[in-house]
């Protein structure tokens, strides 16, 4: 019997409730967390993490299948769902805590994500100043359960995530074309 090897990747891009079903829909995703990263508060809870003061951001922590689904791919996602040019805020949600990261685990991706924010900026995509983070996967602290799978358990729960432009997926396209293949 043949292994999968999986990836992981780690974004933070608002709350992380909504961020977590976006991810979990991709097909060659096979699991999701959410959780706090980023900060310097060893073992935070969401009631700390809310409070501004822990440094971390809430954060969805994806492990994926890369023969089905290039971390690129990932990467368009994470754009293309949330306002890069907001610091500490997502819609109505304002604090460090939901920031915009990309937390790398690797050269590979730390290459990716710039070149993919590279990719924005020339596109003129957005009005603003894209301010999202290129920084290295530091520890992963697993939210607590009632925060796992959010909007499953609660249908009607929170969000305030959209689609930002489809403009971010055509301007994306090098760098889904300069991916390695599957």
């Amino acid at each position: 019997m043949a292994t999968t090897t999986t990836h992981t990747a780690t974004f933070a891009a608002g709350c992380f409730g909504i961020v977590e079903k976006i991810f979990s829909t991709i097909p060659g995703v096979v699991s999701t967390a959410v959780g706090y990263a980023g900060g310097a508060t060893d073992g935070p809870t969401y009631q700390d993490v809310t409070t501004g003061r822990t440094g971390h951001a809430e954060a969805v922590q994806v492990v994926y299948d890369p023969s089905m689904v290039r971390y690129e791919e990932l990467l368009i996602t994470f754009w293309e769902y949330h306002d890069p040019t907001t610091p500490n805020r997502q819609g109505p949600d304002v604090g460090s805590q939901y920031r915009s990261v990309i937390f790398y685990h690797d050269d590979a991706q730390r290459a990716a994500a710039e070149r993919s924010k590279t990719l924005l900026e020339q596109a003129k995509v957005y009005a603003g100043r894209l301010v999202t983070e290129i920084v290295p996967a530091g520890r992963f602290w697993r939210a607590e359960e009632s925060h796992q799978h959010y909007l499953v358990k609660n249908p009607g729960g929170y969000c305030s995530h959209h689609l930002q432009s489809p403009k971010v997926r055509q301007a994306l396209r090098p760098l889904a074309a300069d991916a390695p293949a599957r």
